[in-house]
């Protein structure tokens, strides 16, 4: 898919960072600031694609790059019961055994890559008056979606944060470093995907749209147990807005650009500026990580029980060490016996896009917003969207109610692999009881106050006693 092609990026002031100060700082490489630079659409239009860039992150293994949502398996899906190490080794394997430490790394990799996604949005919410009317109202959309999405992450997976709105100076330590209470980072989240679905329209798949603010904004009522109605209300609109199920599951992840993607981080292949290597690290002997995110043995019953055709679209068994079982979805070399393509040459220059938000996301969050919080629903409009993911899946027998277990179990085989298990487990109000039981079957450390990812003890450091820890680090 079209990737994010970044335009005068050297000469955007603060979109390279000064070697071991503070990331929030930005540091000018040109003559040329970002005051100066953003004079018209064209220009903003170049900061508004260095915002897409960011999500994208840097297609390497080097910790002074920033991987942003190429490494976000770890710390969500190798956090749940969903994913592991191969050998069970390494910083990595502290995501499975929950006994990550606040200088893991990777923790530190993701928050400083979101908080330059954050710094990038600002940047351009700082020069909209630099815009034309006919685009100032769809940029500052676009923006706002960018930076609610980045904070969304952020605070459910680190809790208070600090909370950085606008552009700031190397002299405004004070608010680079001081956490503020979730609620105000949400009253942000919220106030960004109003003004992003006021904004925008639906003509983008690998950029921010109406219906991906409108899916995120649900997504974000559902987390905070409130405002129900107005969650299935956003959801309805996606629904009538011509989005629609793949027939064939395979084609959601190797069909790109298709009708079940609402909102999709692009990559071209065989492009080291344009590519991940995410699918390549999932691999056996492919990548310079390789053999992270292999499927659990709970994962697996649960695909077996529950998948139907989705199963072998999902996990496979590793034909070099026959007792490990390999994620399936986005497959860089492909897979012949499946019928999947490779989609590069070198599978470490993967182009398979990302999908963040995707239409039976949708359908499923739909059931949650009628349930409402509660334990059971026989709503006829929650079976219709429930059995829509199940038609699609070859398990075509009526339901005739729905539990929450039911809808979680639904959620975690539909969704697999996707990012979406841990925060599903949170939102449901079951992650300390499912994943104490399984690092219990396991012999993995896990306590409650993993829920949380440490602050990177980094940040703490340069805070000069601005910034406290997390209980439990």
């Amino acid at each position: 898919m079209k990737i994010y092609k970044y335009i005068g990026i050297v000469l955007l002031a603060g979109f390279a960072w000064s070697c071991g100060d503070d990331f929030l700082d930005p540091v000018p490489e040109s003559a040329v600031t970002s005051d100066a630079y953003f004079e018209n659409d064209e220009q903003i239009e170049s900061g508004i694609i260095g915002m897409y860039d960011a999500i994208q992150g840097v297609n390497s293994n080097d910790l002074d790059d920033n991987f942003s949502v190429q490494r976000e398996y770890y710390i969500t899906e190798m956090r749940s019961d969903n994913t592991r190490t191969k050998s069970g080794e390494g910083e990595a394997a502290q995501f499975e055994n929950y006994t990550v430490t606040a200088s893991n790394g990777i923790v530190a990799n993701y928050y400083i890559s979101f908080y330059e996604i954050i710094y990038r949005a600002n940047l351009v919410l700082q020069n909209l008056d630099a815009a034309s009317a006919a685009k100032a109202g769809a940029f500052e959309g676009e923006a706002k979606f960018v930076r609610a999405y980045a904070y969304f992450n952020l605070v459910r997976l680190f809790g208070d944060i600090p909370l950085i709105d606008r552009v700031i100076g190397p002299s405004d330590k004070e608010t680079a470093y001081t956490r503020v209470a979730k609620d105000q980072v949400y009253d942000l989240i919220i106030s960004d995907l109003e003004v992003a679905i006021a904004n925008l329209n639906n003509n983008y798949k690998n950029r921010a749209s109406k219906a991906a603010a409108q899916t995120l904004l649900a997504k974000v009522y559902l987390t905070l147990g409130t405002n129900y109605g107005e969650a299935q209300t956003l959801l309805e609109s996606v629904m009538n807005s011509g989005y629609d199920l793949e027939p064939n599951f395979q084609d959601v992840f190797y069909t790109e650009g298709n009708d079940e993607v609402i909102f999709a981080v692009g990559y071209t292949s065989d492009l080291v500026s344009d590519s991940q290597n995410i699918s390549a690290e999932w691999l056996n002997s492919v990548g310079r990580t390789s053999g992270m995110n292999y499927v659990t043995t709970e994962a697996r019953a649960a695909l077996d029980e529950f998948g139907g055709d989705r199963t072998v679209y999902s996990y496979r068994q590793d034909a070099a060490q026959p007792t490990q079982y390999q994620v399936v979805k986005y497959l860089p070399n492909g897979d012949d016996n499946l019928g999947i393509q490779a989609t590069s040459n070198n599978p470490e220059l993967a182009g398979n896009d990302w999908i963040v938000l995707r239409y039976a996301d949708v359908l499923l969050m739909h059931v949650e917003a009628i349930m409402a919080g509660g334990q059971e629903t026989s709503a006829t409009a929650a079976l219709n969207s429930f059995q829509k993911v199940r038609n699609r899946a070859g398990i075509t027998t009526p339901v005739t109610s729905i539990t929450k277990q039911d809808l979680l179990d639904e959620r975690r085989v539909e969704l697999a692999f996707e990012n979406h298990r841990f925060f599903d487990l949170v939102r449901f109000g079951v992650a300390q009881e499912v994943l104490s039981k399984y690092s219990d079957d396991n012999g993995y450390g896990f306590s409650a106050t993993d829920l949380l990812l440490p602050i990177p003890q980094r940040e703490i450091n340069l805070s000069n006693g601005l910034m406290t820890q997390n209980p439990g680090y």
